[in-house]
């Protein structure tokens, strides 16, 4: 029997430091856990669950309701000399620049978007990847990074281009690794100025604009689907 779609006409996206809030850290790794396990992924770094005891992650969980079950997510890690982003710890054995590439930028502030995943339930709505890119690239400024790193799989690619990456070229093969296992393929990337993000398109860097400042965030969207949704953002840090 086909499984039915929840009937969604809100969504919350609430960031928050891991170490604050473990219930939320997981839902959101029981339900990132899930979709893996239905594309038969089991060796993605990101999907490690240590990062719930690091104090510089930050978890964005996406709900049809106020402290809801997660149905989507992400994280950024901040490099810290202490624990290797998931990143290095992915491509690290295959190019080891991507070590020297991190800790030049440390010092300044870098970080990694990772761990991004939607749940079938929003999967199509037009807001599981772009909407919650804009965010983690607000999240991003308002951490203070001046740099962020990813590492994004087809699907995600082009969005990822849209809100300011630029594919980093300089490890891989042209910035692409058979990860995380041989039939597929992810590619690096790099936001190199998160403050102006000047490789954005215009209408991404004015979405991420209007959420950089204030903790609370409201709009509607029309989905995919041609249906409207509200969305309240929240960034609790």
């Amino acid at each position: 029997m086909e499984q039915q779609k929840l009937n969604i006409n809100k969504l919350y996206f609430r960031a928050f430091r891991a170490i604050d809030d473990r219930v939320a850290c997981m839902k959101f790794i029981e339900g990132h856990t899930h979709v893996l396990e239905i594309f038969g992924i089991t060796q993605v770094t990101s999907a490690k669950i240590d990062w719930v005891l690091n104090p510089d992650v930050y978890v964005v969980v996406v709900s049809a309701e106020e402290n809801g079950p997660a149905l989507g997510g992400g994280r950024i890690h901040i490099a810290n000399r202490t624990t290797p982003l998931p990143i290095e710890e992915a491509v690290g054995q295959m190019d080891h620049k991507i070590y020297d590439l991190v800790e030049q930028r440390t010092d300044e502030g870098t970080g990694e978007f990772c761990g991004l995943w939607n749940s079938w339930d929003i999967a199509g709505l037009g807001v599981g990847s772009i909407y919650l890119g804009r965010i983690f690239i607000a999240l991003a400024y308002r951490l203070k990074l001046k740099t962020l790193f990813g590492l994004c799989a087809p699907a995600t690619y082009r969005n990822s281009l849209r809100v300011g990456f630029r594919v980093l070229t300089e490890i891989g093969i042209n910035g692409k690794f058979y990860y995380p296992k041989e039939q597929l393929t992810a590619t690096s990337l790099m936001i190199e100025d998160v403050q102006n993000l000047p490789l954005a398109v215009e209408e991404e860097r004015d979405e991420v604009f209007k959420l950089r400042h204030d903790k609370t965030y409201h709009t509607n969207i029309m989905t995919n689907k041609g249906t409207s949704i509200e969305l309240f953002t929240s960034f609790n840090i």
